[in-house]
């Protein structure tokens, strides 16, 4: 029996494109099946490949957000390399660029004028801020838009708010661009008309900030900083065990909080007592529950704590390093692990999240080098050899 097509076979996607947001959003394309051709600058390409050099001398984001792209080196300052780009985006189906505010209008790269061009093109235009507000010209990179959306007065402790860990605000971005693009498809299949998508990373993640936000607005005062604790609900934090490890659990009412007394806590006494009975009452009194649930808790090993828990239906984790979760045992388990084509030989990378309902795997392509697929694109684009020498001898390509 052959295997189902992936869904976004077919498709091609031409992204002028850097850092996270946009790469990461392409990425799921190209995950899907999508061809997408990464045009990079010629003299170092996408920054991001500059970041680090943890993945076995590649850079830890750029592994992440580029596995299974083409890489085309252009100059777009050079009329030859903009017009590889035009050439290109004629015969694509979406096109995602986030350069600088201003910079894609400049060259005729942005949406509005892409989608002019071309009625059936979908056109992705991704920004800090937004293409209007006296925002809009502000330089954007993640922990500032993250400061800027409200997300790290909500992150940390009481005494230090701190940015997430990881770039919120690119990643948010990116889903909707990627979740833009797949509505945009399904109307251009009933309509035949693409048209632009317009995406900034401070409404993206502003929208994430759905709970505090609305506690915010609708209640008065924006919800405390709690570290790993719950502003409103009691006891949900982690908490030390014997063994250095450490256990997160999560009472979500009061018929839980009655189990966590009896069978973990081995206090019966407190489960209908009215100080603790409630989780109002509970919050009232944060610290003597967290003492005594500290105490319990830290009197045993982590895998005894978690063993406990779960007997008593109570939700609870392991609070895992970034080096455990690679080795986590519910990710080998579902065989999530994969090894990905890279410069430097095999990288091992995560399956999508996205399972398929056919059951076909979606596509995990290899990391490009810089350029690598430069002179293919080109040819068939219709460019000879003699075509590709001259522009590589110009310095137009790479």
């Amino acid at each position: 029996m052959q295997p189902e097509p992936l869904p976004l076979e077919g498709i091609t996607v031409v992204a002028v494109e850097q850092a996270v947001a946009a790469p990461f959003a392409t990425r799921q394309l190209a995950d899907l099946g999508a061809r997408v051709v990464k045009v990079e600058r010629i003299d170092g390409g996408d920054f991001a490949r500059g970041y680090d050099t943890a993945a076995q001398g590649l850079a830890s984001h750029f592994v992440w957000c580029n596995r299974g792209k083409e890489s085309v080196a252009l100059d777009l300052k050079d009329p030859r390399g903009l017009d590889v780009v035009r050439r290109l985006v004629a015969g694509a189906d979406v096109f995602v660029q986030n350069l600088a505010q201003g910079a894609a209008a400049r060259l005729g790269l942005d949406a509005v004028t892409l989608c002019g061009e071309h009625p059936r093109l979908i056109a992705v235009d991704i920004s800090g801020y937004g293409p209007s507000g006296p925002y809009a010209g502000k330089r954007a990179y993640d922990m500032l838009v993250q400061c800027e959306a409200g997300l790290v007065s909500v992150t940390g402790t009481p005494g230090q708010p701190v940015k997430a860990g990881i770039p919120a605000a690119d990643i948010a971005a990116a889903m909707y661009a990627f979740s833009g693009v797949l509505a945009a498809l399904v109307r251009r299949g009933t309509t035949g008309r693409g048209g632009p998508v317009e995406v900034s990373m401070l409404d993206a993640l502003a929208e994430w900030m759905g709970h505090p936000l609305h506690h915010a607005m609708h209640g008065g005062t924006p919800p405390a900083r709690t570290g790993l604790a719950h502003s409103v609900i009691v006891p949900y934090d982690a908490y030390s065990t014997a063994d250095g490890g450490h256990v997160l659990l999560s009472v979500q009412n009061d018929r839980e909080w009655r189990r966590l007394a009896q069978q973990v806590l081995e206090r019966p006494e407190m489960a209908d007592d009215p100080r603790f009975a409630t989780n109002a009452a509970r919050v009232a009194d944060r610290e003597h529950v967290d003492a005594v649930v500290a105490r319990a808790l830290g009197a045993l090993g982590a895998d005894e704590a978690v063993a406990r828990l779960e007997a008593a239906g109570i939700a609870c984790a392991r609070l895992r390093d970034v080096t455990e979760v690679a080795e986590h045992p519910q990710l080998a388990a579902r065989n999530r692990w994969r090894d990905v084509g890279s410069p430097v030989g095999p990288l091992r990378a995560l399956l999508p999240p996205i399972t398929l309902p056919g059951g076909e795997e979606t596509r995990m392509g290899s990391v490009p080098r810089l350029g690598e697929h430069t002179g293919v694109v080109l040819r068939a684009l219709g460019m000879t050899e003699a075509d590709v020498a001259e522009l590589r001898r110009d310095g137009v390509v790479r």
